[in-house]
């Protein structure tokens, strides 16, 4: 199971040096010039999680495997994109197969890196792309309509439902506000909007880079963005992407750590930000023990048991039987599974049960 975060935003807002400090790796061209971006890269992204440290000391696990989200690094994107400026149809593209928006805005001044737009406004560039987005959803569903419409004349009921969806999107999206303001009423309708595959539904978390001295406590322009995000129930974050580079290039953690302290920051910004990528998508975390490894995996909220053993191998979810289920908390209480299962904390749960995150689950399935 693959979740995407997709890095966009205008050129020279440090997409790319966001993208290569997640990855700790050169893999994007960090170059100061529009599109130095072509093709998108894709990192795998530990998410940072101390409980699967607390499990594995308990456990004596040899090896430790966190969960992992991916980033794709987008081409930049121009006024104009929803009509094929710049590269425009390939990062609209691009950005229509990611499950997320990790919306990266300038907030620093630096003479030496250009703005594509000549000033600095985080709030503009956020519009300019959020714009683009919509003008391409709204070119995108009107072009449904028609074939749509052939099918309401076969009496094809459920055209008819999506005509109406599609007719309730277009009517937000010409007030100027992104699909993902709309409430579905429910799963079928929510369903529905994911098979339309609407740019501006998609989550979105703002990230702020600011330069080295506000990575702290940000600036001016990152609280812009800030109450941007808050009108719009959304989130942002504050990351000085330049800093979080070096940070990456340091191998030893309690080095990290010194690093950090040494500036008055509890944690790197790109924890904070793989965090609440996790969160945006709605994700949580089940774990495997034992004294080979100690393992993370993700699931999305609501996941039935069944579900959840099948992100480990499609046949635990076919011949699922039941799943031994000890809550987090519990198993730290009573120092593991034989505690937990002394003090009566291990549970035989069938196919109806919705994991919970940090269960210790261990599957029971028929060959």
């Amino acid at each position: 199971m693959g979740f995407k975060c997709g890095i966009v935003g205008l050129p020279n807002v440090g997409k790319s040096t966001l993208f290569n400090a997640l990855t700790n790796t050169a893999a994007a061209a960090a170059a100061n010039y529009p599109f130095c971006t072509i093709e998108p890269n894709v990192g795998q992204v530990p998410v940072p999680d101390p409980r699967l440290h607390q499990l594995a000391a308990i456990s004596g696990s040899k090896e430790i495997i966190p969960t992992q989200l991916s980033f794709v690094d987008i081409a930049g994107l121009v006024r104009g994109a929803s009509q094929g400026e710049g590269l425009g149809n390939q990062f609209l593209g691009n950005i229509r197969e990611v499950d997320a928006i990790i919306h990266v805005l300038r907030c620093f001044e630096d003479d030496d890196i250009t703005h594509v737009e000549g000033n600095i406004n985080p709030i503009a560039d956020a519009e300019t792309v959020e714009t683009e987005l919509m003008l391409s959803d709204i070119d995108s569903l009107e072009k449904r309509k028609s074939g749509l419409e052939r099918r309401i004349r076969g009496q094809d009921k459920d055209a008819k439902d999506i005509m109406v969806l599609v007719e309730r999107i277009l009517g937000v999206l010409s007030e100027g506000k992104p699909a993902r303001t709309i409430k579905a009423a429910d799963e079928e309708e929510q369903r529905m909007i994911n098979d339309l595959q609407i740019l501006t539904s998609k989550p979105v978390l703002y990230v702020c880079n600011v330069s080295e001295d506000d990575a702290a406590e940000g600036n001016a322009l990152s609280q812009r963005v800030a109450e941007k995000a808050a009108k719009e129930n959304a989130v942002s974050v504050i990351i000085s992407a330049a800093l979080e580079s070096e940070i990456a290039q340091l191998d030893d953690p309690e080095e990290q750590k010194a690093f950090l302290a040494d500036l008055g920051l509890g944690e790197t910004g790109l924890g904070r930000v793989i965090r609440a990528g996790y969160d945006l998508l709605h994700l949580i975390t089940y774990f495997t023990v034992g004294p080979k490894e100690a393992r993370a995996w993700t699931i999305t909220q609501n996941t039935k048991a069944p579900q959840a053993a099948g992100v480990i191998h499609t046949d635990f979810e076919k011949g699922f039987i039941r799943s031994e289920t000890i809550a987090f908390d519990d198993y730290i209480t009573y120092n593991g599974e034989n505690g937990s299962k002394d003090a009566g904390k291990m549970r035989l749960e069938g196919k109806e049960y919705i994991v919970v995150d940090g269960d210790i689950l261990h599957f029971r399935f028929a060959n």
